[in-house]
């Protein structure tokens, strides 16, 4: 981060929207709003010329939508890619699962409390928990196995007829898979040692052997993907183990 400061590029169509974000993203003593943009082409230019921090992207913007967007800046074949927040809402759950695959790494409700944005954008910034529990946890929930015929068809999980999960290189082991549905409830690498009586250091290693066996970027393609196989339990409460 550029002198501890979090640099922020604010995306929206909605000049009051972006207006109330830079609003309380500024008062923040660590966050600063570098730039904003009204369409997607704007949005992708500045973030390429000025690499700030955190892109907050709105999903329905003029040009080039914020999907398309997030694919441009933080993709699979970027080389070095940004951290892109998307502002959404419950009933996109298909574009979210879309922004997902497009390299976001994170999710923010445009309508949720000014916490959870400052909350979001320091979790985007740091890589450290990518998964805020209030809200992306609930919209992963939404694309589990319980909504498959409502899912599109690239988000449905498809069994590799072997007992285990479709994604995988190899299989998990016990300790990964309850590493895996801890992340998957949006679970720091500290919960999750102290849920699991492990070092921080062997949840670090933990999660490095699950990204290679499902060849996953980050800890939200991890906890996508266990949503979309069943491995949550959905009677766990999101506060508990």
């Amino acid at each position: 981060m550029h002198d501890m400061t979090i640099q922020v590029l604010i995306a929206d169509d909605q000049e009051m929207v972006r207006a109330a974000f830079r609003m309380i993203l500024d008062s923040q003593p660590d966050m600063r709003v570098v730039a904003q943009a009204a369409t997607g082409v704007e949005a992708v230019e500045q973030a390429r010329r000025l690499r700030p921090d955190v892109c907050l992207l709105d999903i329905r913007m003029p040009e080039l939508d914020g999907l398309e967007a997030t694919r441009l800046l933080a993709g699979p074949d970027v080389p070095d890619p940004l951290n892109v927040l998307i502002a959404t809402t419950f009933d996109l759950d298909e574009y979210v699962y879309r922004a997902l695959r497009n390299g976001a790494c994170g999710f923010l409700l445009k309508d949720g409390a000014p916490s959870l944005l400052t909350e979001a954008v320091r979790a985007a910034a740091s890589g450290n928990s990518l998964i805020s529990p209030s809200v992306t946890v609930r919209l992963l929930a939404h694309m589990g196995p319980h909504r498959d015929r409502s899912a599109p068809a690239e988000a449905r999980p498809v069994s590799r007829g072997r007992g285990e999960p479709e994604g995988l290189i190899e299989p998990l082991t016990q300790r990964e898979r309850e590493v895996v549905r801890r992340v998957a409830r949006g679970r720091t690498n500290e919960e999750v040692a102290v849920d699991l009586h492990v070092t921080l250091s062997t949840v670090k290693t933990h999660l490095g052997n699950v990204q290679r066996k499902l060849a996953a970027r980050n800890r939200v393609e991890i906890a996508a993907w266990a949503w979309e196989h069943g491995m949550v339990d959905q009677s766990w409460p999101s506060d508990g183990g």
